[in-house]
């Protein structure tokens, strides 16, 4: 039978519950366990994918094509296994079970209420993982903060199932916060001891508290932590702020927090932790030995979470080129051909990245042809690729007015349309073209370059596509179709083969990349940028110019 961790989190969100989980999830990874992490979101919608990324960050697509939490995109770059559709549940998707079940007759006539029914769901999805076999141990992090109203469920079905199952097989972490008044010059206590009140009249006692701060906790206050919340002064875990996310579960590692919960849970046989690729990726992370500044085009960029897996994305494949990347923010609604120029010219590299709706995206098709004119590297993502695609059918193609129909549906050059599949869909939730889909690569190209073989599989969000009734014009005049999926010939990759770095793809490479597995693509991109950085320094310093002379 599988262990099971419980993770909540007190007196403000955004504390980092999913890194704490990651972290812990790695540490016992480590040590030799089979360990995953599931996410429960309290609010009400079925999953994130009708979500504005200003609301809830980006929607991460795992590979059986659910639409989740951007904290298990967290999970999976921090232990590079995937995750699925059970890894992730809300409010929403459990009332709709519950409520489909009693349209059918399963209740035989009862009043169905949060309690039983609801928690008897919740708990149901809480153990699915654990009973597979797969997992030697389960973490589950709730999400909100303890107190909000929609987080009732969860917690009371936490409370249900530490009673149910035998004592060493659950154990709870709590996350929360020890601020820092400055005016005073100490920590304060009180919040902590609040939120643990609040989370223990609930019927949930926590087993360790996790405490975000941002000085060291000395002895006194772990004492009194633990006195006044009733763990054990062991059980107090610091989580100092830290450089980077990846120094984490080092940190944890120094506070000893797996080895108390595997103590918790009764497990007495395990190794010692290898995490030798882990400090490898850290060392190289913390002492780069060059530095790109890769510009950033898109159009939530007010919130950081909307391109979350893309920025972590280049963290990886900065350590991989020893390169700290400088992620230089445009938003593509304020571009124009009077402006591009002076925005953009002192970068190395340019991403487009994806999104969704016609706001910003002429700016995106001025900043692609900035980049194919000028030699700069260039990757395009999703609608980042479709806007690389109009503008060359609008620049060199001379098809003035070609667009895609997401933005003009009576385009006359529809370059770029929908789906015939989707043409029939009216609902929006889990919908579109979602998952893993294969690839097939053409010898000799610059993806076949980048990824060393000639089939891959990767994931998708989208519902419009490459018009293939343009296809041979494209081919003509440089633009090749590098990739296609093998089933409905859809253009997965475009790229131009006069160009230094110019590639787009259809596909989300951004959510397969982790510490372990860097994703080529931007392993690439940044060894470009890297290139024509260095191109470019060369040709300021007249002293390497003279040599060259």
């Amino acid at each position: 039978m599988a262990k099971y961790i419980f993770v909540t989190g007190g007196v403000t969100s955004s504390l980092g519950k999913g890194i704490i989980a990651a972290s812990l999830a790695k540490l016992l990874q480590a040590r030799g366990f089979r360990v995953t992490i599931q996410k429960f979101d309290p609010y009400i919608n079925v999953d994130p994918g009708t979500l504005n990324p200003y609301e809830h960050g980006e929607c991460y697509v795992t590979e059986d094509g659910a639409e989740t939490d951007l904290d298990l995109g967290h999970y999976e770059r921090f232990l590079n296994i995937y995750t699925s559709q059970a890894n992730n549940v809300t409010t929403g998707r459990i009332y709709q079970t519950v409520i489909n079940k009693e349209r059918e007759g399963a209740y035989l006539g009862k009043t169905v209420q949060v309690v039983p029914h609801i928690t008897d769901e919740i708990k149901r999805r809480m153990l699915l993982l654990g009973q597979s076999g797969q997992y030697d141990i389960v973490i589950t992090e709730i999400g909100g903060t303890v107190g909000d109203i929609e987080s009732l469920p969860f917690i009371e079905a936490v409370r249900q199932l530490q009673w149910e199952l035998p004592e060493e097989d659950t154990a709870v972490l709590h996350l929360t916060l020890i601020p820092y008044l400055k005016a005073a010059k100490e920590l304060k206590t009180k919040p902590t001891q609040h939120s643990v009140k609040m989370l223990s009249q609930e019927g949930v006692h926590p087993d360790i508290i996790v405490c975000r701060t941002e000085k060291p906790l000395t002895p006194d206050i772990r004492r009194k932590i633990a006195l006044f919340c009733n763990v054990k002064q062991e059980a107090v875990i610091e989580a100092a702020d830290v450089p980077t996310i990846y120094e984490v579960p080092l940190a944890m590692m120094r506070e000893g927090l797996d080895t108390i919960v595997l103590k918790k849970l009764n497990i007495t046989h395990y190794k010692e932790p290898d995490l030798t690729r882990w400090k490898e990726f850290l060392d190289k992370l913390k002492y780069p030995k060059g530095k790109v500044s890769i510009g950033l085009i898109g159009k939530y960029i007010e919130l950081q979470d909307a391109y979350k897996s893309i920025l972590e994305s280049f963290i990886h494949a900065g350590a991989v080129n020893e390169c700290k990347v400088d992620i230089v923010n445009v938003h593509s609604e304020f571009i124009t051909p009077e402006n591009v120029t002076e925005k953009l010219s002192g970068l190395d590299g340019l991403l487009v990245a994806p999104g969704f709706g016609h706001r910003g995206v002429e700016g995106k098709i001025i900043a692609v042809k900035y980049a194919r004119e000028k030699g700069l590297p260039f990757f395009g993502i999703c609608l980042g690729m479709q806007m690389a695609v109009i503008e060359f059918a609008r620049n060199v193609l001379g098809l003035t007015d070609a667009h895609s129909t997401e933005m003009n549906p009576s385009t006359p050059y529809p370059v770029i349309d929908l789906m015939e599949e989707q043409k029939k869909i009216s609902a929006k939730g889990g919908t579109m073209r979602l998952g893993a889909y294969p690839c097939e690569i053409r010898e000799g190209t610059l993806a076949h370059k980048i990824y060393g073989c000639l089939h891959i599989s990767e994931r998708h969000r989208h519902r419009w596509e490459f018009n293939n009734q343009y296809l041979d014009l494209y081919e003509k005049s440089g633009m090749i179709a590098s990739g296609k999926n093998p089933d409905t010939g859809l253009v997965e990759i475009i790229e131009l083969s006069s160009h230094p770095f110019f590639i787009g793809v259809q596909y989300h490479p951004e959510l397969k990349s982790t510490v372990e597995n860097p994703h080529p693509l931007f392993v690439h991109f940044v060894k470009a940028a890297k290139e024509f950085s260095d191109k470019k320094n060369d040709v300021k310093n007249p002293l390497l110019q003279s040599e060259m002379i």
